[in-house]
């Protein structure tokens, strides 16, 4: 039977010695009554989900997180940037210093993050009994109809049959990035959001003061018309370059369902460097650096200059050198199934009558632009990571995302200074854009059909770097590349397994 809002928010008494349910509940001063509370559902409970979800947005009043969602029961064998960094995070989050010291390895999954959410709202008198545990988000669906939304934080490529079923079933699809891994399901997703009464937002939507201030430089004609951005990270983090699939792999561990976790893409035999934090270096299961960090930097220039959908995408990944069987040294191959440990890419966006035609430039794995005249003469050299925004008359050097603009070079920031700033900003955290659009019935800004121009170019760019070194031309009316048939391959999944996006309706 599936859970209702009213048997959820009754729960607490129920479970407990008396009747009485908390003031908190019931709401009044200072206190958000169970009406105003958003129920929603936490898909995907590795360890980025323990940071975003269940030490994060589970703090908000007005949010009540009733159902879990992972093919992963409780494990100690997740990988990710610290052995006990999340655990210290939860201790300190759940005041219990004590908590997973039993642990051996980095710990997580549907039970674990269960645990979490009970124990926090238990503490925070809030209702915390009956929060279900599920291993298929299908299934989810179908025995928690009273959910308005779910938090989307699974690996790249379950997010588009994710979405979309959330969508269509008139649920918000409030996503970690990306949109969807595959450029056939970014369209899909973006077509159900569209269609959707409810609304969708992806969680890399940022509002921060200072993309107003280098939008508000940008129109003022700081640099002139904007010709080139360049986005450069020192990232990826996890082992990329993998050459081939694993032609036999390992016993899948208890409680893990690794026919579920594989989700849209065929069978293949479970080996661990596919999961956990590593599945971003494989084309199957996610979408590398540029997946993981570019909607949070490339956003900003998208939203600011207007940029839209591509109109060619040129890649130059970094190539391997092998060994065969006969003791033969041979280099240039470029992997079709791993992402590259290095690249480049570049897109043309075309003009309109606002702006000429913009290039945009990603750097990964170590790669940079050529450091500009100007920084040489103030003795600087470009950082790890980073963005630049060059015009016809001039230079605007940011952080990685695109905050802390500046001039180049120093003496003409100094200059500029305090001349130009920006009008009526909104001040609207990230979180309350989707909050307010759930409670609003209205969209947010952050929603995939913002987004989608950029979603769009990060899944052209993942097909560029298997068809590389030369200019792929890009028909987004038509969705083809029309000068080359092997991309126009790999723009929908050749065999998608079971729990694939035909299971939303597609």
């Amino acid at each position: 039977m599936a859970l209702t809002r009213r048997k959820f928010l009754g729960g607490l008494a129920a479970a407990s010695a008396v009747t009485i349910v908390p003031r908190r509940v019931l709401g009044g001063a200072g206190y958000t009554p169970p009406s105003d509370m958003i129920l929603l559902a936490q898909v995907g409970c590795g360890t980025q989900a323990q940071r975003q979800v269940n030490t994060g947005l589970v703090a908000r009043p007005d949010l009540q997180f009733v159902a879990v969602v992972d093919p992963n029961k409780d494990s100690q064998n997740y990988v990710d940037w610290e052995v006990f960094g999340n655990r210290q995070r939860i201790r300190r989050f759940l005041d219990e210093p004590t908590w997973g010291e039993s642990d051996k390895g980095i710990r997580a999954g549907r039970d674990v993050a269960k645990q979490i959410l009970e124990t926090y709202y238990r503490k925070q008198n809030r209702p915390a009994a009956g929060i279900r545990a599920y291993e298929d988000y299908r299934e989810m669906f179908e025995r928690e109809p009273d959910i308005q939304g779910i938090v989307n934080i699974t690996p790249d490529h379950q997010h588009g049959s994710i979405n979309i079923s959330a969508l269509r079933r008139g649920k918000a699809a409030i996503s970690h990035k990306p949109v969807a891994s595959v450029l056939y399901e970014v369209r899909r997703a973006v077509d159900a959001a569209r269609e959707s009464r409810a609304p969708s937002h992806l969680l890399a939507y940022s509002n921060n003061p200072d993309r107003h201030t280098l939008a508000a430089w940008i129109a003022a004609g700081a640099i002139g018309t904007v010709r080139e951005v360049h986005n450069w990270t020192n990232r990826p983090f996890w082992p990329q370059g993998w050459q081939s699939y694993y032609a036999s792999g390992e016993p899948i561990p208890d409680g893990f369902n690794w026919t579920l976790w594989q989700g849209p893409e065929p069978d293949r035999p479970y080996h661990p460097n596919y999961a956990f934090t590593l599945y971003r270096g494989w084309y199957a299961y996610g979408t590398g650096c540029l997946g993981d960090m570019g909607f949070y930097s490339l956003w900003q220039p998208y939203r600011i200059l207007q940029l839209g959908v591509p109109e060619f995408v040129e890649a130059r990944p970094s190539n391997e050198a092998v060994v065969d069987a006969n003791n033969v040294s041979d280099g240039g191959h470029v992997s079709l199934v791993g992402l590259p440990k290095a690249s480049t890419v570049r897109w043309r966006h075309p003009a309109t009558a606002a702006r000429p035609a913009i290039d945009t430039f990603w750097y990964d794995g170590g790669m940079k632009p050529q450091t500009p005249e100007e920084l040489y003469g103030d003795n600087e050299d470009l950082a790890d990571e980073g963005m630049m925004f060059v015009g016809d008359k001039g230079k605007i050097l940011c952080d990685f995302r695109a905050n802390k603009p500046r001039l180049l070079p120093q003496s003409r920031q100094r200059a500029f200074e305090g001349s130009v700033v920006a009008q009526n900003v909104d001040a609207t955290t990230p979180d309350d854009e989707w909050t307010n659009a759930i409670k609003n019935g209205t969209k947010s800004r952050g929603g995939f059909e913002d987004v989608a121009p950029l979603a769009e170019a990060v899944t052209l760019a993942t097909i560029a770097l298997r068809v590389p070194y030369k200019r792929l031309l890009w028909d987004a009316q038509k969705m083809e590349f029309t000068n080359s048939p092997q991309a126009n391959k790999l723009i929908r999944r050749e065999e998608p397994g079971i729990a694939n996006i035909r299971s939303a309706g597609l």
